[in-house]
């Protein structure tokens, strides 16, 4: 299929397949005239993209963590290395919602010192 019909049965602009192509996150197949052709697993994986996405993953750890991504849900066969990731990953979000929450009632305090 065309990036175009992958972009319809996906909901993701071709910018963004495009953008994961050079994060090399999918990888076409290229026609004779020069233009990209998916297979169908393409659905399946920008689903699993979008899922680790959302999971606020970056970029490059989606690109080791999809060779353990199955399904449209993207459960991942942990080897002890991506554990190792996630756990990291997990840690760094841990402290910036730390740092969230101090910066929230820091403003908070400003607030209620209003009234």
């Amino acid at each position: 299929m065309r990036i175009g019909e992958l972009a319809e049965r996906t909901g993701v602009s071709t910018r963004l397949l495009r953008y994961y192509e050079e994060q090399g996150l999918l990888t076409p197949s290229r026609d004779r005239n020069g233009y990209r052709s998916f297979d169908e697993d393409a659905v399946l994986r920008v689903r699993q993209i979008r899922r680790l996405l959302g999971a606020g993953l970056t970029t490059e750890v989606i690109a080791s963590a999809l060779q353990c991504a199955r399904g449209a849900e993207a459960h991942l066969d942990l080897c002890p290395e991506l554990a190792g990731v996630l756990h990291r990953e997990l840690t760094a979000m841990d402290a910036r919602i730390g740092a969230l929450q101090r910066r929230r009632a820091v403003l908070a305090g400003y607030l209620s010192a209003e009234r």
